[in-house]
């Protein structure tokens, strides 16, 4: 999951990109209103968190702008205004959720996931599957042979991105870009290291290897046969 944090507590900005980086996100945020809809505009998210009281434009005119520009990414609204009148208002805006300040990080997590859950057109399953190798998006839970993998959230979403592109060769690249957010290669042997890692999780002790090396190219997860 890609988000837009639009919010000028640096504080609470802090709080909030380490809590979703926990959970796997890749997390970008904007300081006021102005550079907020600069980077939803231009860069693509899978959801937005948009403070209503921004300096240099207000939360609701960033929505109604990117509304009126035909940017329908999923937005929850983050306010201190909570009252009845204040939900109303910002639902009328264009968000599509709204969270009254303070609020419990769990709730602002289960929001964003019904969020990305709900994009029009939006099917993705909540299961991936490759031969007996499962992942559960809702329950963050990955199995083999019904026998329970635990992973940290870097290997989940390293997991996850794999298993969506299962039988694909996937590259050093697209693993920079999508996994760890770098448009760039650091010159690290950060992906290595994980790889490695991964194998021996979902490969160890079972009879037949999901995950391989494609000399040159990248990485393939695929089953047996």
């Amino acid at each position: 999951m890609r988000v837009l944090l639009i919010e000028d507590d640096p504080q609470l900005v802090s709080y909030l990109r380490k809590a979703l980086l926990e959970t796997g996100a890749v997390v970008d945020d904007a300081g006021d209103g102005k550079e907020g809809l600069l980077k939803a505009s231009v860069a693509e998210y899978d959801v937005l968190v948009i403070d209503r009281m921004l300096p240099a434009l207000e939360g609701l005119a960033v929505l109604r702008t990117l509304r009126a520009a035909g940017n329908h990414t999923p937005a929850l609204i983050l306010s201190a205004l909570g009252e009845v009148d204040d939900r109303v208002e910002g639902l009328r805006a264009g968000g599509d959720d709204y969270l009254a300040k303070p609020f419990a990080f769990a709730e602002l997590q289960a929001r964003l996931d019904a969020l990305c859950r709900r994009r029009s057109g939006d099917t993705q399953p909540t299961r991936l599957r490759v031969g007996d190798l499962e992942m559960d998006l809702l329950g963050r839970r990955v199995t083999r042979s019904g026998r329970e993998i635990p992973m940290q959230p870097r290997e989940f979403r390293l997991l996850e991105y794999l298993l969506r592109h299962a039988g694909q060769v996937v590259t050093r690249t697209m693993l920079l870009e999508n996994v760890w957010d770098y448009h760039f290669d650091p010159q690290t042997n950060v992906i290595d290291v994980h790889i490695s890692r991964l194998r021996a999780k979902i490969d160890k002790d079972f009879p037949s290897p999901l995950l391989h090396t494609v000399r040159g190219a990248g990485y393939v997860l695929r089953a047996a046969g």
